[in-house]
This record gives C-alpha cells, structure tokens and sequence, in this order.
C-alpha cells in the first residue's frame, strides 16, 4: 500500500524533477562554454576551476527551485475539474522559463565579455533602455542573436511535440487528488530547501558564489538566473533614490563634497573621478615599508574604554594601548551596521542611501580599498574573519576589490571557542599573528584586515580568560567587550614578541556602536555613533585627537603615517592635514545626520531638512542652517554618483603609484 502512495506521488513530482535536470544541464552547458572561452585565464590564475562547477551546482539548485515553487502548487494543489487549466498552465510557465535560462545563458557569454561579469544590476538597468539595447545588440550582437532566435525557436517547437506526446502533465494531475494534497507540503519542503540551500541559520546567497581570489572562477560558479533576480530583488528592496532626500545636480554636489573634504583642484588627478587626488604623506620614511594591520571591533563603542571616557573596568589593555598611540576621542561611526562600518574603514566611502555597497553589484569589483591601493606596491593583502565570508556578502566583496586572500571560519584548526558567530577573536588574533611571522620572514609587507566577531549578541566567549564583571551577566556585552579587549592585548604581546610591531601602523576601530536606539526626542542618537579608534606602532607618537573625526577620517590618517606618497580617493583627511575640515556624517536606518560646528543637519526621504543645535543627545531644533543641509545632501548625492558611475577607484594607470 505505501509502495503504491510513494509511487503516486513520484509521478506526481516527475515533471519537477525532469525539469529540474534539464535546468541543470542548461547551466552546466552554459558553464562548459564560459570555461572553454576564458581557459587561458582560469589556468593562469592558478585556481582549481573544478570547484566552480560544484559551486555551480549550488547556485543552479537555488535557481532552478525558485522557478519550480509555482509549478508545485500547481500540481499538488489544483483540484480535479481545473485539471487541463492546471496542465496548460504548467506546461506553459515551464516552457517560459526554459527558454528565458537558455536565452540567458546565450547572453552571458557576450556580457562577460563586454563587463566582465555575469548579467547583473547592469544587465536589468539596461532594459530601461529597450530602444538603444536593441540597436547595440544589432551592431554588434547580430550573430548572437540570431542563434539566439534560432535555439529558442528549436526548443520550443521540440517542447511542444513533445508535451502532446508524453502526456507527462496529464499523468501527474492525474494521481488522485487526496494523495497530492497529502505529498504537497513535503514536496513543497524539499523545494524550500532546494531555495535556501543551507541547514545554517543564513540562507546561501550570491556570495556563496565566491571561493577563490580570481574573479573570472568566481563570474563562472555563479548562475546568470540567480544574478539578475538578485540585482532585481536588491533593487526594489535596498535600493534608495537620493532624490526622495531632496534634488541637486551632481556637479553641485561634487563641488561642495570637494569643498566640504578642502580638496585642492591641483592635486586632484582625473576628472573622471571627482575625489582622486595625490596625497603628500605627513611622515616620509627613511625607506622602510610599513605594513597596515586594520582590526575592525564589533560594536566597541566609545562608552566601555575608559580612556576614550567610558567605564574603567571593562578594558584594562585598550587603556594602556591608548597611551601609546593616536587615540580619536570624538570619532563617529558612519552607521549602525557591520557593512557600514566595512565601507567606511575598508572602502573610505560615505554611507549610501540604500544598501551598503558591500551587497550592490556595481561595487563588487574595481571599488577602492586599502588592498586596490597597496597591493600594487607589492604587498599582500588579506581579509581575517572568525566568521563565515558570506555573511554580508563580504567574500564577494572583498576578493573582488583586492584582497588575495580570506580566512574564515573554516580555515580555523582546533579553535578555542567557536560560538555562533564563528570562533572566538583569541582564536582571530592567534591566527593572524601567524600569518604576518610567516610574512615577516618572507621579507613581504602586508595589509590585512581583521574582524572579530565576540562582541555581538548572544555575546559567547571561552570561560577562564577574564574576571566576570560584578552585576552583570556573564553573557553581556560588558563582559564581551572584556574578553575583546583581552584577545586584543594579547595580539600586541605577540605583535611586539615576534618582531612585526615596529614595522606596523594597526589601527584599532569599531565598525559601530552597540545597539544604537532613537534619541529621546526620536531625531539620531548622536551619542550612540560614538566609538572607540586608535592608531599605533612602531615610531607613532602618543595623540589624543580632541576634534570630530569619521571612520575615513581615521584610515587616511593610517596611510599617512604609512610614509608614502599615495593618490587616493578615500572621503576622509589626515588629521594632520592643516586643510583637514571636522564633520561627522551618520545613517540612522532612513535618516541621515550631518554634523558639523556643534550643529546637526537631519535629512529625511520625502520631508523638508531640518537643522540641530547638538548638546549630547538633546538635540535643540533651531532656526534653518541652509549651507548645512544643502551639504549634508551634497554628501548623499556624490556617494550614489560615485557608485552609480563606478568613480570611487583607483584607475589602473594611478594604481600603485605615488603623488609624484
């Protein structure tokens, strides 16, 4: 009896799983194909492209049952009389999206090799563009489209003959409609797995895609369905139009962030990118490289160091760190998530409305970062996370703008503590610390960005490491920030211990604060931006930075003391640059806050700018401060121009090179 049931419902699911094979091997061509025209590069770069089609597999799978989650309601759920409307319709919608992935996978080629990339955010901008996409794809795409034309045709009319002959359809809305309510959510489960892909407490996403350093392995694991519905799924759900914020021309709003930085139009080097310039180090060297060791704290607000006039029991080692260094006592984070805190730090890019640029397609290649700036003068560079690198689409991000290398989660042996959010910041600190020995004796300098994860709720760490903090829990972020701040003094033991210390500028800085909360009278919580950041090492003299600062504020400062002459677009200054103006822009979900000269300028989609008087968190409404809010959307406007053009880099001809 039960042999029969389970039989029924295999012919039931039949039509999901034949087409989910042919999807498959739609791919898995298309895949064939790209490795074919780009196999010089892939076996130069060294990668085991292999892996890409298993990836592939991955990425396939979660596409592929999107499109089968409407064909199993279908079938399962339409009722007896409705049966020939229901195999109309499946048969139907099948067929549309066999031929919408074959027509896209005969599209990716000739994109990747315009873009270098799969379809993406691009691809699904373009069609606003019908009339011009359909002349270039004329000129230039004839033969494609005409195989293209030719294909679909093939399929479609092979489809068709065969759909009246096998009668698959009509089999499976056939079995008895009690059995198929029976199987519907089993089935319907299989298929919601098949969508997430991932027994984790994350869904698998587009960065999953991303295994190695060469991006072309990457473009070739990732599926151009699962890429463009991302783009579009982004786009209506991140996306924000600065417009909603108030209007001004681009050039207006380039001017005045050029005004706002006191960008001098000597330096600047290329009209193209409106905040490139040369940038004349503070501090030249006496022909030592210095290595740049960025470890990026979570939520390490101002409020628990005491030397940044926070509690004095919880960081005992940031205490005396702070003593040696360039401690920024107003220094504000840029927003209230981890991404935001990256793009600053990492990236030197203002808070875009929207999404972070570390998820937006635009920027998941030739976007500036520390490693596009560095690695060109021969260093190594490398991303170091006690998590996995999915999360936040970080891998992507970071292979895609420099970083050789990432270890994550996985590439930790016997760690200490492994909590939720991946191994503990002991376990982060112990294992760079063994990476830049191994470089130190090859003689090879190093930028390297460390995040840890301790600091984040449930706020886990190994027992025996800290004194507990008295009236509070174990698991609090007191305790938390404690135990961060003993992995941090240990890293500096080591740091100091085995050589490395003298030839490197760390930065210590938080992404953001904890937990930041509206104001009382519900505005930004200017306080709770406030985070803790430090500059030190070999040869830096001790500094306690009394003015406003922002993340990139605190990175161009790092590369000063680097030594170097460099060109850079980061959207912050050197402190010790005398042309260096003090303001603080911060996200709060769809608010922005501009400060500056103890005012507070907070911009609003769709509502008129209003201006502070700033007294801590009580922010005092006062009379229209107009300068201040037409360049707090200055900001908002250059940061989506820069994205939106792809102006926020290092163009291949500055790359490496100094001011000179």
């Amino acid at each position: 009896m039960l042999k029969k049931i389970f039989k029924q419902w295999f012919q039931a699911a039949k039509p999901l799983l034949l087409f989910y094979l042919i999807f498959l091997l739609v791919s898995f061509v298309g895949r064939l194909v790209l490795l074919g025209l780009h196999y010089g590069p892939l076996k130069a770069s060294g990668v085991n492209y292999g892996i890409a089609f298993l990836v592939g597999l991955r990425m396939d799978t979660i596409a592929v049952c999107i499109i089968l989650a409407l064909p199993t309601l279908l079938i399962f759920l339409t009722p007896p009389f409705l049966r020939k409307i229901g195999e109309k319709l499946v048969c139907g919608y099948l067929l549309l999206t066999l031929l919408l992935a074959v027509y896209m996978e005969i599209a990716t080629p000739p994109f990747i090799h315009e873009f270098d990339a799969r379809p993406n955010e691009l691809f699904v901008n373009y069609l606003q563009y019908p009339r011009e996409v359909l002349s270039m794809i004329l000129s230039t795409q004839l033969f494609s489209l005409i195989f293209a034309l030719v294909t679909l045709s093939l399929i479609a009319w092979g489809y068709l003959r065969w759909w009246r002959k096998s009668a698959l359809f009509t089999r499976a809305l056939s079995v008895h409609y009690g059995i198929r309510l029976l199987f519907l959510l089993p089935t319907a489960l299989i298929v919601f797995m098949g969508i997430r892909s991932s027994f984790g407490h994350r869904p698998a996403n587009l960065s999953d895609a991303t295994y190695c350093n060469s991006h072309i392995a990457n473009e070739l694991a990732k599926n151009t369905l699962h890429s463009v519905g991302y783009s579009i799924y982004a786009k209506r759900k991140f996306d924000v139009n600065v417009k909603l914020y108030g209007r001004m021309n681009e050039a207006e709003a380039i001017a005045r962030t050029q005004k706002i930085l006191n960008l001098s139009q000597e330096n600047l080097v290329d009209p193209d990118y409106p905040l490139l310039r040369r940038e004349k180090t503070h501090f030249p060297g006496n022909g030592r490289v210095k290595n740049l060791v960025v470890i990026i704290e979570e939520s390490l607000g101002a409020q628990f160091v005491e030397a940044a006039g926070g509690r004095p029991d919880i960081t005992p080692n940031l205490n005396r760190l702070a003593q040696e260094g360039i401690l920024f006592n107003q220094l504000y984070a840029s927003g209230t998530r981890s991404v935001r805190g990256m793009e600053a730090i990492v990236g030197g890019f203002l808070p875009i409305p929207g999404t972070s640029v570390l998820k937006r397609n635009l920027s998941q290649k030739d976007f500036f970062s520390l490693a596009q700036l560095l690695r060109p003068r021969g260093y190594d560079s490398s991303f170091i996370y006690g998590g996995e690198k999915r999360f936040d689409n970080m891998g992507s991000w970071y292979y895609g703008n420099g970083f050789l290398r990432i270890i994550d989660e996985p590439e930790f042996v016997n760690p200490v503590y492994h909590g939720i959010w991946g191994v503990c910041d002991e376990d982060l600190v112990v294992r760079a610390d063994e990476e830049f020995v191994k470089l130190k004796k090859a003689g090879t300098p190093f930028v390297s960005v460390l995040f840890s994860t301790t600091n984040h709720t449930p706020f886990e760490f190994p027992e025996g490491r800290i004194k507990l903090l008295d009236g509070v829990a174990p698991a609090s972020e007191e305790n938390a920030v404690k135990f961060a701040d003993f992995a941090l003094g240990k890293f500096f033991s080591l740091a100091k211990e085995h050589g490395y210390y003298e030839d490197t500028v760390f930065v210590i800085i938080a992404d953001h604060n904890v937990r930041v909360r509206s104001s009382p009278n519900g505005v930004m919580p200017v306080t709770n931006y406030r985070i803790f950041g430090l500059i030190l090492g070999g040869g830096i003299k001790a500094l306690r930075y009394e003015r406003v600062a922002t993340q990139m504020d605190v990175i161009a400062t790092a590369v000063d003391l680097l030594g170097t002459d460099l060109i850079h677009p980061i959207i912050g200054r050197s402190i010790f640059t005398p042309a260096k103006n003090d303001f603080a822009l911060m996200q709060f979900y769809s608010l922005y806050g501009f400060m500056r000269d103890g005012k507070l300028a907070v911009l609003e989609p769709n509502a008129v700018a209003k201006t502070y008087q700033v007294d801590g968190d009580n922010l005092v409404p006062t009379t229209h401060d107009t300068e201040l809010e037409r360049d707090a959307l200055a900001l908002l406007t250059t940061s989506s121009h820069l994205y939106q053009n792809r102006q926020h880099s290092l163009p291949g001809e500055f790359a490496g090179q100094t001011s000179e």
